[in-house]
């Protein structure tokens, strides 16, 4: 089987290391992928960008492509299943119509909304007058987002009135994400612990992978700017069976069957965010129509199951309801960044001494270059240090021990990843 991975960060380089174990996989490509992959024996960088669906589709209909994985959102938004679809190409990933389950924020709500599945409370705004007033008599904390994509950047959570005002002018008055952020969806702040769901389906059929918690903010202590993620483990220990099966009958079995109803097909991942209370009571953050990223380095790091063959089944609507193999280790882990993201940073610096490939570690490229015999910075995440251990503790230590010995100037990385299960272990022991 010959497979093509659509992308160029850490989530396409961690997808098509998996892939490529796969004893029915012949061949990889990565389009167009990153300096991490470039290194990959198994794997081969095509140059065409994730966006280019008809280039995309001329080479899987040349090279003879058996299965194509688009790996980020804006492809699954813009429909790129769909025109795989109308030239008899298989694509695991959901059409358009499906997608605007990320690729709207407003679509998003009314759907959960139309469905009974628990979520915050939301208004919907264009108007930054009639925006700034509602959070007035709401009060802060407050959650400001931007309707559309915005790469992980379109999220601030306001603790002040003017706070607020700001990140609805950036959205609706200054124009910051351009069509994305036309239009704003406010929500209530939610207190609890976040974790990420995510499960493989045809529409019918569900597949739960292993639990993740990300870091979305920037800073330690979860403090800063948002993020697209600056780290990840797996599993997550908040995400206990009682809270497993709340989450699959109240959340992923009532959307896919909502999106049934509503007209819409599903096949793919299906990434639920999700904020759990001290109660066990859980509300819908957001919905991915894709992997996340930091989540999938670790969550690759510990599955034994071949993720070919079941992208491939589910492609054929032959998906079979069977739990997935999994490495009973934690996994963790760091994103390394260059200085100055979310915001504005360097490229082309320099990166020396990256650790190589072992049992219990291994460094996902998602930022990087691969130029004349040299690793170099490409852009705002640059790389995910991932590792097994025992204890989310112990791949703890084992990541930052690893990043230690990487030599890159630009590196910014939190020092704190996987602080809240390292606490809940600590506590077991006392």
């Amino acid at each position: 089987m010959k497979v093509l991975i659509v992308g160029s960060g850490g989530r396409e380089h961690a997808l098509s290391w998996k892939v490529s174990q796969s004893p029915k996989v012949d061949k990889v490509f990565v389009a167009p992928g990153n300096g991490g992959t470039e290194l990959e024996k198994q794997i081969h960088n095509i140059n065409i960008q994730p966006n280019d669906t008809e280039a995309l589709v001329q080479f899987a209909i040349k090279e003879g492509i058996d299965l194509t994985i688009v790996g980020p959102e804006d492809p699954l938004v813009n429909g790129i299943t769909d025109r795989f679809k109308e030239e008899g190409l298989r694509c695991f990933g959901p059409s358009k119509g499906a997608a605007q389950l990320e690729g709207s924020k407003e679509f998003m709500k009314q759907f959960l909304q139309n469905h009974n599945i628990p979520t915050a409370e939301y208004a919907v705004f264009s108007s930054s007058d009639a925006a700034i007033n509602y959070v007035k008599e709401k009060g802060c904390p407050i959650v400001i987002k931007a309707d559309g994509l915005a790469a992980g950047k379109g999220v601030t959570i306001a603790f002040t009135v003017e706070e607020a005002k700001i990140a609805i002018n950036e959205s609706l008055e200054s124009g910051v994400f351009g069509d994305a952020g036309k239009t704003i969806i406010i929500e209530e702040f939610l207190t609890g612990e976040e974790a990420s769901f995510i499960v493989l389906t045809d529409g019918e059929i569900a597949i739960p992978f292993a639990s993740s918690q990300d870091h979305k903010a920037r800073d330690d202590q979860d403090k800063g700017p948002n993020t697209g993620g600056m780290g990840a483990y797996s599993p997550a220990p908040i995400v206990n069976k009682v809270i497993h099966k709340k989450i699959m009958d109240e959340v992923i079995y009532p959307t896919l069957k909502g999106l049934k109803k509503d007209g819409f097909t599903y096949c793919g991942f299906l990434y639920a965010g999700m904020m759990i209370d001290s109660k066990n009571n859980l509300k819908v953050l957001e919905f991915n129509c894709r992997f996340g990223d930091p989540e999938t380095q670790p969550i690759m790091m510990r599955l034994k199951s071949d993720l070919a063959d079941l992208c491939n089944q589910a492609c054929s609507n032959s998906l079979e309801d069977c739990p997935l193999e999994w490495d009973e280790r934690k996994a963790l882990g760091v994103v390394i960044a260059s200085e100055g993201y979310p915001f504005e940073y360097e490229k082309n610096k320099e990166i020396k001494n990256i650790p190589y490939e072992q049992e219990d570690i291994k460094v996902f490229h998602a930022g990087t270059k691969y130029e004349a015999g040299k690793i170099k910075s490409n852009g705002g995440r640059v790389l995910c240090v991932t590792t097994l251990g025992n204890s989310v503790q112990s791949a703890q230590v084992k990541a930052y021990n690893a990043i230690t010995k990487i030599q890159w100037d630009d590196a910014y990385y939190r020092k704190d990843i996987g602080y809240r299960a390292v606490e809940r272990e600590k506590n077991e022991l006392t």
